[in-house]
């Protein structure tokens, strides 16, 4: 097959399924947005790789304005626009969309319908409940009520007109029926991380050397966006918690952004914290091997609606995790099953994990490489690329298989305020 695999954020595991399926015998050409500041996967073609993978950036004619309602939108309507100049250079078979933002998809979807073409809905982040949360934060309930339903609309219409869609939990299919929704078309695939380039390396190399991070300090590092779903001043409570323990810690984030801001405004001239900015792709194995410990921060509200991948990249990594994450989140059950900390996101949380770090150290010195060992042995487990690469083959070629029918409106949603919002 032909295919366009578009991952807006540009990150490692989604660009490691094109690389696997291009080997498969399929065309590909991997896309990613230019201007999304984030960690990014590998995104350069080299002489091994597979002769049918293709791998581009994409930019929109506007700024990418994140936290600007209004320049958000003109970006995203932008983007679109960008996106389908693109496709309509060469032909597809199969178009895959991945973490692309809801207003730009909005446009998407209906351009899908209005080409006939077959497109699969990669589905990360029920961005709904997400722009529903700060619908609540800022408007009344009066009006919060009907915008809720707005975005809800837009995004149901979405998974509902695909012709496939990847959902990365069960939660998610839930989440489908609660809106009504048949989910015949619907593949729960789990998010996962790449084996060979996340793996356990020297915790003393080349990337800590570089910045000077010190031999005898526990490290704990944050690696990965700091954005609304996230308190970044708790990694500083974990780090105040664990020094008052009597433990020599060194905080290292690696993030940028406003939450890396914040945290660096609140942590002034710390020489105990770091805040680096993102790492290239080709260090991230030496970046993470230099950790003791990970921490991974998920807000309440998000629990719903967002899985952090960064906790399947620290299995790989061979790291034990501290998740200040609520309870019911996948990556809760994760961290917990290979013997790492879970706390509620909150100061109370912070200092659990620093109880935990004390005694977990007060054990055994080796005990924390023995958790590591455990969570590559997970990673080892669940993430092989060529059985992932499988079942997305079956839902590709599903949704290949089927007819499409112009769907260039949801029933409930008219076109024109639909496209206005986009």
């Amino acid at each position: 097959m032909r295919l366009n695999v578009h991952d807006f954020s540009g990150h490692p595991f989604q660009v490691q399924l094109s690389r696997e399926l291009a080997r498969r015998g399929h065309s590909v050409l991997h896309e990613y947005s230019t201007q999304y500041v984030t960690g990014h996967g590998d995104l350069e073609v080299h002489p091994g790789d597979p002769a049918g993978l293709r791998i581009e950036g994409v930019a929109a004619a506007h700024p990418m304005r994140k936290y600007d309602p209004l320049g958000r939108m003109r970006f995203e309507r932008s983007y679109a626009r960008a996106w389908q100049r693109r496709l309509e250079q060469e032909h597809f078979d199969l178009v895959v969309a991945c973490n692309v933002p809801m207003f730009a998809l909005a446009s998407m979807r209906r351009y899908f319908a209005r080409r006939q073409q077959p497109w699969v809905m990669w589905h990360q982040d029920i961005y709904s409940l997400g722009i529903g949360s700060e619908i609540d934060r800022k408007l009344p309930a009066p009006l919060a009520r009907p915008a809720r339903e707005f975005v809800a609309r837009i995004e149901r219409a979405q998974v509902r007109s695909a012709n496939g869609v990847v959902a990365i939990h069960d939660n998610f299919v839930r989440h489908y029926r609660g809106w009504g929704l048949t989910t015949d078309h619907v593949e729960v695939i789990e998010n996962w991380a790449p084996l060979d380039d996340v793996a356990p390396g020297e915790r003393d190399n080349a990337w800590a050397d570089e910045h000077g991070l010190p031999a005898d300090s526990l490290r704990l590092l944050y690696a990965g966006t700091l954005g609304r779903k996230h308190n970044p001043l708790l990694l500083l409570e974990i780090l105040d918690a664990t020094r008052a323990k009597g433990i020599d810690a060194t905080l290292v984030v690696c993030s940028e952004g406003v939450g890396a801001d914040e945290l660096r405004a609140a942590a002034g001239e710390r020489p105990d914290v770091r805040i680096l900015g993102y790492q290239p792709a080709d260090r991230f194995r030496d970046v993470l091997a230099s950790a003791d410990a990970m921490v991974v921060l998920l807000e309440p509200d998000a629990a719903a609606f967002s899985v952090p991948s960064k906790v399947l990249t620290y299995l790989a990594a061979g790291r034990p995790s501290i998740a200040l994450v609520p309870s019911g989140n996948p990556a809760a059950a994760d961290v917990r099953s290979v013997g790492g900390y879970v706390g509620e996101p909150s100061v109370a949380g912070a200092r659990g994990a620093a109880d935990w770090l004390s005694l977990t150290l007060a054990e055994d010195a080796a005990q924390l490489d023995r958790l590591g060992k455990a969570a590559r042995a997970l990673a080892e487990e669940r993430f092989d690329v060529r059985r992932i690469a499988e079942r997305f083959e079956h839902v590709l070629r599903g949704a290949a298989r089927l007819h499409v029918v112009p769907d260039l409106v949801d029933a409930a949603l008219p076109a024109a305020v639909e496209e206005g919002a986009a």
